[in-house]
């Protein structure tokens, strides 16, 4: 990846940094010379990320920290800032997702994925923009997902976080825009469907094997965008091509693209994929399953054909 100069000595405090994108993106913010704050609940997999980014050249601070609570949020914001003075870039990246027909996922299990994927994130953004203002400087990512402009069936409360994600994001960016506040920027990064342990952290009530859709993408596309953003600010980037022609075709179609999307998910999900337990997976409590980056089924399925 290119060198991006104004990230070194930056303090970057990253959520969900225990795998997939925050992982991937706590190293690479490392080896641009960043300090780097690292957020999740599985303490051991922090310490080796920690780990990693000490070895790519950065400093890594790891805090055991459940975003879905307040007062642990505000705790790993202090820890920035007791640690490192100040906190240059916040990315809110932890979430989980539940797979399932909307009355067969739990009603606990919809609640916990809301209070990961949105709660999470207006905690973080809370906290770092109360921060940022008082700095006078300061750069919000939140990851969103092609879902938080979109929706398919059957993963209805990560589908209802997401486009809670993108109006927080998007109101938020007017209050800045309307009260002139320069030298904050909040930006958001809508994901498609990419390679990462998201898919063995879901939950899973559809009586079937997960299968994640195609087409399933490279995490470093997701992650070279998030270091883009970080030094360079934008609004809004759509991380996927399908994600950007998906996004357009339900703005110009909204009618035949959301059925085209229904039938493709139930036939995916339901008529082709093995059977399988149901499993509550890690929304409520952490895995040790999944903590790479990339989980390279592409390659496997490439190998298997």
């Amino acid at each position: 990846m290119a060198r991006h100069s104004e990230l070194n000595g930056k303090v970057v405090v990253i959520t969900g940094a225990s795998s997939g994108f925050g992982r991937g993106a706590a190293v690479e913010f490392a080896n641009q010379g960043a300090q780097v704050v690292l957020a999740a609940r599985r303490g051991e997999a922090l310490d080796t990320v920690a780990r990693e980014c000490e070895a790519a050249g950065g400093t890594a601070i790891p805090v055991s920290v459940d975003v879905s609570n307040e007062q642990d949020m505000e705790q790993l914001a202090k820890t920035a800032i007791s640690r490192c003075g100040r906190i240059d870039v916040w990315l809110n990246n932890a979430g989980v997702g539940a797979l399932g027909r909307f009355e067969d996922i739990p009603i606990d299990v919809h609640e916990q994925t809301i209070k990961t994927d949105l709660l999470g994130t207006l905690y973080g953004s809370y906290f770092a923009y109360r921060q940022f203002l008082q700095q006078g400087n300061g750069t919000l990512i939140n990851i969103a997902s092609e879902l938080g402009k979109t929706s398919v069936p059957y993963y209805t409360s990560y589908a209802a976080a997401k486009h809670g994600v993108v109006g927080l994001s998007d109101s938020l960016r007017q209050e800045v825009k309307q009260n002139k506040v320069a030298g904050v920027h909040i930006c958001t990064i809508l994901p498609t469907a990419h390679d990462t342990p998201f898919f063995d952290h879901a939950a899973n009530y559809t009586g079937h094997e997960i299968a994640p859709p195609k087409p399933l993408h490279d995490p470093q596309n997701v992650i070279e965008a998030i270091v883009d953003v970080a030094s360079d600010p934008e609004d809004e980037r759509i991380v996927g091509g399908d994600g950007v022609l998906k996004v357009a075709m339900a703005n110009l179609m909204p009618g035949t693209t959301e059925k085209m999307e229904a039938k493709v998910m139930h036939k995916t999900q339901f008529e082709k994929a093995p059977p399988g337990p149901d499993s509550p997976g890690a929304v409520e409590q952490p895995t040790a399953r999944g903590t790479a980056v990339d989980m390279n089924r592409r390659k496997q399925k490439q190998r298997k054909e």
